[in-house]
């Protein structure tokens, strides 16, 4: 029972690796004064390190000053830009409406105030643009596609779902009428309720007809280290609604991370993102800027340093990572590659998105943080997780784990006895919510489902210890009987609290230390439904450093093995990931990424008689693979001569 993981390219010419670009003699206001030399030297200086496109901007209020008019000005000189891409043999993909960037609104001063979305006017006026651009400058051979906006979020904010899509069809037609068919996105950076739990009006899965590619931007803040190297690759990973996936922005100020720590940042997303199902990386940005009198960095300091060279044009460790990766790319011609299949799937419960009537925002907005820790406990575990969603139904995976679950629709409880029947081991952890009201789980009885009885006082929490040993009492997977699992609990009062039940008809795997049940199985057919009575991925979801001592990974990989999802090759460490992709003729390649800021000697397990080489330097990796901190080997799987 296995699960493809998508693997989507955008184009048959290889994944696009690049950087947004606004040239350091100007920033946005770049083609008020153009210069041609500067803009040269700064695309040639990219075209070294390996990167083959640049994400361009029409900086609105100058391109568009009144309605109905396009400055021809501004457009000769994105000529000349497009000429400078097309002799260098780096590609770009244009971005139309530019009113949002950086930490400011640059509003067009004929707006007054009217709606992005629904007022007729402004929306006119923006498909007249799109249009209009696109019939001058749209048979440069340096185009590569086009983006509509950046961030519209921030510069239209909120709107109906029903105004967003009809926006994004108005906007993408106007590319068409203007008589290109290079592909199209909407360059709203995937801030939508499917993963974020806040609705601005925008959705992925309206713009299935719209956009080509889906392009997530990604800034995390986080107090976990490994958390914060995952974040852009599980928004990668619940970005998948049928099309490519290109990391359409990510990247570090040098005012917030040391240089060091900037290229292992970069080296982590890079390759995590990779293992996601991105075929595409756009870094922010091209450059450093020395405009501190200029808005908006004369008020956002911080912005003048998010490049990747500095503002003399040298490259920073950022882009020596870009050209390692693409180095990576070459050596295993990831154009003609994909993800392997995977055993495990790490299910979204559709009430982060659905429109269901009545509920609380916070239940939403934790939903994937709980997602985020189950999937790097996965893929500690060695699992390679495939992120599902409830609305989609339930998949049809050896391992189906649902985290720290507040609450399923009826139709995927009725549904979770066949599963098992035919073969499937589902998880879930019970988890009374994160919401101030309605405390507890909001799921059927628990008898018929799992063999047990709860024994819950309404209204009340069952508290939990702040530290929690659970014992297993009959082994399973490579757990032994006496074997013990560490769970720290976190969060509001509310939220650290544990189910109470008694069993009936189930077998108990852990208990904690009152002997209370921790995890129990009841087994159906082929398979078998798990429940574990507290919330362990919401602890670690909302604990500082929570994978520095996590042990969920420990008990996924148990499960994985009862499951038989166990995985072909594997590391056991539960700081090192390792994860396969295919090339289409058939040649397997092995990803091995320490997570740590520490050296480790990985020890593979192979099949006997397989042999891991490493792409890149033809090193033999088969018993021992050195990673330095934060490191990444990619070697390819064979059999020994």
């Amino acid at each position: 029972m296995t699960l493809r993981r998508p693997t989507r390219h955008l184009t048959d010419d290889g994944p696009w690796i690049g950087a947004n670009f606004w040239s350091r003699s100007g920033g946005p206001l770049m083609w008020r004064s153009y210069d041609d030399d500067v803009v040269r030297q700064e695309l040639t200086v990219l075209k070294e390190h390996g990167l083959n496109v640049v994400r361009s901007f029409f900086y609105w209020p100058d391109f568009h000053p009144a309605p109905d008019t396009i400055d021809e000005t501004c457009v000769e000189r994105y000529r000349m830009f497009l000429r400078a891409c097309e002799d260098i043999g780096i590609a770009t993909i244009p971005t139309f409406i530019v009113g949002h960037m950086s930490g400011a609104n640059w509003d067009v001063s004929w707006r007054g105030g009217r709606d992005i979305y629904a007022d007729g006017f402004v929306l006119g006026q923006q498909a007249f643009f799109i249009e209009q651009m696109v019939r001058r400058v749209g048979s440069s051979p340096a185009i590569a596609g086009w983006l509509i906006s950046n961030e519209i979020i921030w510069y239209g904010g909120r709107t109906t779902r029903e105004y967003a899509r009809a926006w994004g069809l108005i906007c993408t037609q106007a590319v068409r009428a203007g008589g290109s068919q290079l592909p199209v996105a909407l360059g709203d950076g995937c801030g939508t309720v499917e993963n974020t739990g806040d609705d601005w009006g925008l959705r992925m899965s309206d713009q299935d007809d719209i956009s080509d590619w889906t392009g997530p931007h990604s800034y995390p803040m986080s107090d976990d280290q490994t958390r914060q190297m995952f974040h852009a690759a599980f928004l990668c990973e619940s970005s998948h609604f049928g099309k490519p996936v290109v990391l359409e922005e990510f990247g570090v100020t040098s005012a917030f991370v040391s240089d060091e720590h900037a290229a292992d940042y970069y080296r982590q997303v890079l390759h995590h993102t990779l293992l996601a199902g991105a075929t595409g990386w756009i870094a922010w940005n091209n450059t450093d800027f020395d405009l501190l009198d200029q808005d908006p960095y004369r008020h956002h300091l911080y912005e003048l340093n998010f490049g990747i060279t500095t503002s003399a044009g040298k490259p920073k460790p950022p882009l020596l990572e870009l050209r390692d990766f693409e180095a990576v790319l070459r050596a295993v011609d990831f154009g003609r590659c994909s993800r392997a299949d995977t055993g495990t799937a790490v299910l979204l419960p559709s009430y982060l998105s659905a429109d269901f009537p009545m509920i609380d925002p916070a239940e939403r907005r934790i939903i994937p943080e709980i997602g985020l820790h189950a999937y790097i406990a996965a893929k500690r575990a060695g699992l390679a997780p495939a992120v599902v969603r409830e609305q989609d139904g339930l998949p049809d995976a050896g391992l189906v784990l649902i985290p720290s679950n507040k609450a399923l629709t009826g139709t995927t409880f009725q549904q979770l006895p066949a599963a098992a029947e035919a073969g499937s081991h589902l998880y879930l952890s019970w988890f009374s919510g994160a919401g101030t009201g309605q405390r507890g789980a909001w799921w059927p009885q628990l008898e018929p489902l799992f063999g047990v009885r709860h024994r819950l006082r309404y209204g009340l929490s069952e508290p939990v210890a702040d530290v929690v040993t659970l014992t297993v009492e009959h082994g399973f997977g490579d757990l032994a009987a006496g074997d013990r699992l560490t769970v720290r609990a976190a969060g509001a009062e509310h939220t650290r609290a544990v189910l109470p039940i008694d069993p009936l008809d189930a077998e108990v795997l852990l208990t904690d230390a009152r002997g209370e049940p921790a995890l129990i199985r009841r087994r159906i057919g082929e398979g078998a439904l798990y429940l574990a009575t507290m919330p362990i991925e919401y602890f670690g979801a909302v604990r500082r450093d929570a994978n520095e001592d996590d042990d969920v990974w420990r008990l996924y990989r148990a499960l994985a093995l009862e499951a038989g999802v166990a995985p072909e090759v594997s590391v056991d460490d539960g700081r090192v990931v390792c994860d396969e992709v295919t090339h289409a003729e058939g040649t397997r390649y092995v990803w091995l990424v320490n997570t740590t800021a520490e050296a480790v000697a990985a020890r593979p397990r192979l099949a006997a008689g397989a042999q891991l080489t490493d792409v890149l330097s033809g090193e033999d990796l088969t018993a021992k693979a050195d990673l330095a901190p934060f490191g990444v080997r990619v070697a390819r799987l064979g059999g020994r001569s």
